[in-house]
């Protein structure tokens, strides 16, 4: 048997607008569609505007343009996420802050927020790692004391809540990811949202080219095209509409892992805190040193037998890519070792119980219980 490590399930209704958008010749970055997306997914979010883009990364990235961070201006942001999340720092000229992870939630660690931040601190952007929400009150708080933005990049927290708020609704502005694997998928593509009206009119400025809202093609100031197509959109509105399933699902895939895998020995298993509703966009594990192999035997063993599975990221502290912002005496103990002993497991939405007792069977014989 073969099981990918992620497998999109696309509805028939995004199958059905999509055909729409092809026969009415809509698409481009015009179209019903990308305003129904934009506002769908706002009140899904129960927030004011929500901003269509061509990536999570041009979503992080044309949040910190409207923010009007730049050169000077720190960012500080968690040493363990994916390399997005600190490109889109760099493109702005601002210089990316680490901070270390929880080791249980792999989420940035919130006490150590305050010795981060310096004069020319701007943003907090925390990262809803695997679908389990940060420790958002620490943020909040520490950010209105000292008078900085949260960014909040929930790419991977589709639907995820902290005490009943929604991942990507608690910061000043906030991003999402559409890419093939996510929750919610648009092939590529992202999402900006803000109750802030100021800040939303300055996303749709900076990510059409800025033209002047004077006059058309009149250009007073740098713009981007980070413009989603209707096509796009037309996925995403009818993949958008399934999310109670699509969530349901997730829940599942947790439960059938937790109750099949809770007993091998050496494999730790995600938790969820008191104050989150995990979406388990991907469901992690740590290979500990009890474990009878090393993550990376046991990810060779499962490839042997036909299931893919994932590393965990690279600490982004250690990319050679920002190797000047970091100071050579600092180390980000957590982030290194998640990244030498994490794996994923298959987690994607076409995940069969056929193939989730097969996975967890295989990992029972291999590892041995």
């Amino acid at each position: 048997m073969k099981v990918p490590v992620n497998e999109p399930v696309i509805t028939d209704e995004s199958k059905k607008l999509v055909l729409d958008a092809l026969e009415t010749g809509w698409i481009s970055s015009a179209g019903q569609y990308i305003e129904t997306f934009e506002q769908e997914f706002a009140q899904f979010l129960g927030v004011k505007h929500a901003i269509t883009t061509t990536s999570g990364t041009t979503a992080l990235h044309l949040s910190l343009l409207a923010l009007g961070i730049g050169p000077g201006d720190e960012v500080i942001v968690p040493a363990f996420t994916m390399i997005a999340s600190v490109d889109a720092i760099l493109y702005v000229g601002a210089k990316p802050v680490f901070i270390d992870s929880e080791p249980d939630t792999f989420n940035m660690d919130v006490s150590l927020l305050e010795k981060k931040i310096t004069k020319h601190t701007k943003a907090i952007m925390p990262v809803h790692i695997y679908g389990h929400s940060v420790d958002m009150d620490q943020v909040l708080q520490i950010a209105k004391a000292h008078d900085i933005v949260v960014l909040e990049d929930a790419a991977e927290a589709h639907g995820a809540t902290y005490k009943g708020r929604m991942c990507g609704s608690m910061g000043r502005i906030n991003a999402f990811s559409f890419y093939g694997n996510k929750i919610i998928t648009t092939g590529e593509g992202g999402m900006v949202v803000t109750d802030d009206t100021v800040l939303a009119a300055r996303c749709r400025t900076l990510k059409d080219l800025a033209h002047s809202p004077k006059r058309r093609f009149w250009h007073e100031e740098l713009g981007y095209n980070f413009r989603m197509t209707n096509l796009q959109a037309a996925v995403g509105v009818g993949q958008l509409r399934s999310i109670k399933t699509f969530l349901e699902k997730k829940r599942w895939m947790a439960a059938e892992y937790g109750k099949r895998l809770k007993d091998v020995k050496g494999l730790r298993l995600p938790i969820t805190k008191d104050y989150a509703e995990n979406v388990h966009w991907m469901y992690a594990v740590i290979v500990e040193d009890s474990c009878a192999l090393s993550k990376n035997e046991l990810r060779s063993a499962l490839t042997d037998v036909g299931i893919d599975t994932r590393d965990f990221f690279y600490s982004a502290a250690s990319m050679p890519l920002v190797k000047q912002y970091v100071d050579p005496s600092e180390h980000f103990p957590v982030a290194e070792d998640l990244e030498k002993r994490g794996l994923y497991l298959p987690s994607g939405l076409a995940l069969t119980q056929e193939q989730i007792e097969y996975v967890c069977q295989s990992i029972c014989d291999i590892i041995g219980v």
